[in-house]
């Protein structure tokens, strides 16, 4: 592993609105996933930083004066001027998230370095819209109020593959609602929260609304069960997912879970793929495979099989595998060197069930460093392999063949996920009618994306709950009724 002269060094961490001394010298080293250099060092937060760091936000939450009471246009003012800060850092944001999870630069600068600043300008937006009170006419005659209350002191557990997006899916409408927030970066991405930190400073976020403690798994868990926490937001992993669920059950804590994901394709037998060739690579291989909800289970009718194959073959093959900071790059590293070998062993899997590699499925010729592994399609695969079934999260794509339109509804189905899907056609009134029919979170006709005024998330063991759009600030709300005397 090499070490240059310009990594970034952090010392402090940042709660109740000050740079403060961590509580112990151990530090996280994020590393480069395209060069395997270390990319610089920040302290790493225990247990007695938690305490800290829960204390401050609940300070906040508490003061009688303090965020949770301001009118909500004053909040509104504070999350427009914390956008204006983020667009400003928007470049340096993007380098940095692209530097530390391989996320190709062109990628990161739309969606690290973008997407936050929206999501703050649409809560602040929507929260002018409702207000927090609403009067209702009474089913027995009797006039009552309805108030959106905040929910509380907010424990924000943030992933590495999208850890600004993913966290502003939380930060903003908890921040909208008047809540305050301790959050947890993935050790592998922690460089970027800093500039955000320094960002919401900057545009004047009260002391103790947002605390940032870059910290591992097992701190993490002792976050989501602090007693001076009132909702956990989490992204990650399903398993993960299941344990802190867990605990919030047993706690009686609201919780919102985004987890993984196994999303289905359809290609219904219209579709045109290499006219929808930039479409289809990003909503199957987005951020190198590393994205909860893409489709990497690909149904073609089996009457084009081959020709759909091949299409996907040629489409995959020709993608510009490379340094996750080349504007060039399409395909970037995975994350880790572990993770890596865990795609490895999936790859691996694939072909000893029977699976055929038709491009890719090796770590590129042409790189002699970093953590890369070419995209990857497999054919003669069933929906009952292996690879069909668990979540890989890097780029490996299975096609599996369908003889009618309920068999592949029925594959696209039999699974344990439900995030996300898409279904492809040039008839948009069939590809509609086979949208509504797979049991999942969200779909796509001919594309995938979010849009942040609409609820996301998933069903079965894909999560609970809903991230974006009204349904996101409603998360970061408690209901209370005043009934009017008679």
């Amino acid at each position: 592993m090499i070490v240059t002269d310009e990594t970034i060094t952090k010392t402090h961490l940042y709660i109740g609105g000050e740079w403060v001394e961590p509580s112990t010298d151990r530090v996280i080293t994020p590393v480069s996933p395209s060069t395997e250099q270390v990319l610089g060092q920040v302290p790493e937060a225990v247990e007695k930083d938690i305490d800290r760091a829960v204390a401050a936000a609940r300070a906040a939450f508490d003061d009688p004066q303090g965020w949770a009471t301001w009118d909500v246009s004053r909040r509104a003012e504070v999350m427009e001027r914390f956008a204006d800060e983020l667009e400003k850092r928007g470049a340096e944001i993007a380098r940095l998230v692209s530097s530390q999870n391989g996320m190709p630069i062109s990628m990161a600068q739309a969606v690290e370095g973008g997407f936050p600043a929206i999501a703050l300008r649409y809560y602040a937006g929507l929260i002018r819209e409702q207000g927090i009170e609403e009067q209702r006419a009474g089913v027995f005659g009797r006039p009552t109020r309805v108030r959106h209350e905040p929910v509380g002191v907010v424990a924000a557990i943030v992933p590495w593959n999208f850890p600004q997006a993913l966290a502003f899916v939380k930060i903003a409408p908890a921040l909208a609602a008047g809540c305050t927030m301790v959050i947890k970066p993935s050790p592998e991405t922690v460089l970027d929260g800093y500039a955000m930190i320094e960002a919401a400073h900057a545009a004047g976020v009260p002391a103790g609304v947002l605390n940032i403690v870059p910290a591992g798994r097992e701190v993490g868990a002792y976050l989501v069960g602090h007693p001076g926490v009132d909702k956990v937001g989490f992204t990650g992993s399903t398993e993960a997912g299941r344990s802190i669920g867990a605990t919030c059950g047993h706690l009686l804590r609201p919780v919102t879970l985004e987890l993984g994901g196994k999303s289905a394709a359809i290609l219904l037998d219209d579709a045109d793929l290499p006219s929808l060739a930039a479409e289809f690579v990003d909503a199957s291989l987005q951020n190198n495979g590393q994205t909860c909800y893409v489709c990497t289970r690909i149904f073609a009718p089996r009457f084009r099989y081959s020709q759909f194959l091949d299409q996907i073959t040629d489409i995959v093959g020709s993608l510009t595998v490379g340094d996750a900071l080349d504007p060039a790059t399409q395909v970037g590293p995975l994350v880790s060197e572990r993770q890596r070998a865990r795609v490895e062993s999936y790859i691996e899997r694939g072909v000893a069930e029977g699976g055929r590699i038709t491009t890719g499925g090796k770590r590129p010729a042409h790189l002699d460093r970093g953590f890369f592994i070419e995209p990857t399609v497999f054919a003669d695969v069933s929906n009952d392999s292996t690879i069909a079934r668990e979540e890989i999260f890097g780029p490996v794509l299975a096609v599996i063949p369908y003889d009618t339109i309920d068999e592949a509804i029925a594959m696209a189905n039999d699974s344990d996920f439900g995030l996300g899907g898409s279904v492809w056609g040039q008839d948009t009134e069939r590809a509609l009618d086979v949208a509504r029919r797979i049991q999942t979170g969200g779909v796509g006709i001919n594309f995938y994306s979010h849009d942040i005024g609409s609820p996301f998330g998933g069903v079965k063991a894909s999560g609970l709950g809903r991230e974006q759009g009204p349904e996101g600030l409603a998360a970061y709300q408690n209901l209370k009724t005043i009934y009017n005397a008679p």
